[in-house]
């Protein structure tokens, strides 16, 4: 990349300023005069900072308070630079005796890998920008129905239900499915824990079924053993990206009658013999928290083709308001809206998806690469009939064939900035719905996994040192 690429003047505005930034990855740009001359780094945290200042995106950058900058003369030693780098600069201009920059160093030694963070832009700042301006900041506004039909074209559904995040999606869709006091609904312990909770906020109960070793995902040949007369839905979960099997899933549902809810929070994106995951069964829901696919920092999805429910989970989501009487409320409802801000920052995401997901594949392709053949891992794995979007980069590590524990080895990628996150533990494990029940898959996996750094922007320089240092420690 060159000097010119992560230049600018001092007279752009912060938008312009922030479009290059993302372009040039670096998370910083240099600021330099008509004649070339070096004046000052302006870094991503600097915009934000402007930004809660009350300053627009058409405001000039010299709004922006001046920093002092490090900078290094081109005849610096490599044993001076890496000094200047234990100051914490993100970059480093060298500069010439006519104080123009022919050169950069990036600190990557500084350079903090969380395991998940958001693609966001100018893009994203437009659009929320626009419901500030226009005074649309709750539940009303465009964005929540453009949001929506993107979302219903994207997963080849009929309709789409906003709401306020994955979880209160799975209650509105069983509550929307007529699941209630009495019932079971099968899910697999090895999950992450809102799953079991909106089975139990319907007063239904949440039975647990054990993973299948080759996608971690609910074993199917499990779910008829634990299916009884008082079963009435199974929600199988895309775990870390992976579908489940729904061909055997939904077979087993229409023999016995039952519905089919996808937890599909962590696979926007994924699919299953060619069709998307939310379009293969019933009713399927998606997450927007943060680390997600795409976010709208929290906030969730439902998707079907099947109208009463979508009708019901919107009555259910809007405090049971009728829709033809304002204020009249014929049923118990619920306050699940999301809010047009939120729908502003999920419009703007889905105009990236197909980039952040190519990026992701990428990123797996990479770990596989330096990881594939380290005895005592596992990697994820992609099944034929599936396209995995590795929603986070997840390995498992046997400790008695590595002798190195996950905690062990989180403690090392800790010291050298790079976060890693255990796997889920089981919900037959967790306090609020401890069990004697024994799941033996599930139990290993969730034992034996760490997910890794895999947000989009991460570097192939990156991945190759974060496998350095697993290597060389198991």
């Amino acid at each position: 990349m060159s000097i010119n690429d992560i230049s600018i003047k001092p007279d752009v505005t912060i938008r312009k300023a922030m479009n290059v930034i993302n372009s040039g990855g670096l998370g910083a740009v240099f600021v330099v005069d008509d004649s070339g001359k070096f004046n000052r780094i302006l870094t991503e945290e600097d915009i934000r900072n402007s930004l809660l200042d009350g300053h627009g995106l058409q405001s000039c950058i010299d709004v922006i308070p001046f920093t002092e900058a490090i900078f290094a003369d081109e005849s610096i030693s490599e044993d001076e630079i890496e000094k200047l780098s234990s100051k914490k600069s993100i970059i480093i201009p060298i500069l010439d005796n006519e104080h123009k920059i022919v050169d950069y160093h990036l600190c990557e030694n500084n350079r903090y890998l969380p395991v998940a963070k958001p693609m966001l832009d100018a893009h994203e700042l437009e659009l929320v920008s626009e419901c500030v301006i226009t005074g649309w900041v709750s539940s009303g506004g465009s964005f929540v129905n453009q949001f929506e039909e993107l979302m219903a074209t994207y997963c080849h559904t009929e309709y789409a239900i906003s709401c306020s995040s994955a979880t209160t999606g799975l209650h509105l869709s069983l509550l929307a499915s007529g699941i209630g006091h009495g019932d079971e609904v099968i899910i697999p312990t090895l999950t992450f824990i809102a799953t079991a909770n909106a089975v139990s906020y319907t007063g239904a109960k949440p039975v647990l079924v054990d993973s299948e070793p080759k996608t971690w995902n609910i074993d199917p040949a499990k779910i008829r053993e634990a299916i009884t007369s008082k079963t009435k839905a199974i929600i199988p979960v895309h775990l870390y990206g992976h579908p489940a099997d729904m061909d055997m899933i939904n077979d087993i549902a229409r023999e016995y009658n039952l519905m089919v809810i996808e937890d599909a929070a962590e696979a926007q994106g994924a699919t299953h013999k060619g069709k998307p995951v939310g379009a293969l069964s019933d009713v399927a829901v998606f997450s927007y928290f943060g680390n997600k696919i795409i976010t709208t920092g929290e906030g969730g999805m439902i998707v079907t083709n099947n109208k009463e429910i979508a009708e019901k989970s919107r009555i259910l989501r809007d405090h049971g308001m009728s829709p033809e009487r304002r204020y009249w409320h014929e049923v118990i409802g619920y306050n699940y809206r999301m809010t047009n801000i939120q729908a502003a920052l999920g419009v703007a995401q889905m105009g990236k998806i197909d980039r952040i997901i190519k990026r992701k594949k990428e990123i797996a392709k990479q770990y596989e690469v330096h990881l594939q053949n380290i005895s005592g891992i596992t990697l994820p794995k992609e099944m034929p009939w599936a396209v995995n979007i590795y929603w986070l980069y997840t390995i498992l590590v046997d400790e008695d064939l590595t002798g190195c524990s996950i905690e062990y080895l989180m403690s090392i990628l800790r010291s050298n900035e790079i976060e890693s996150r255990p796997f889920f533990p089981p919900i037959h494990k967790q306090p609020a719905y401890v069990t004697s029940q024994t799941f033996p898959v599930a139990e290993k996996i969730s034992s034996s996994g760490i997910s890794l750094p895999s947000f989009p922007e991460l570097k192939n320089e990156d991945i190759e040192k974060i496998c350095s240092l697993i290597i060389s420690n198991v």
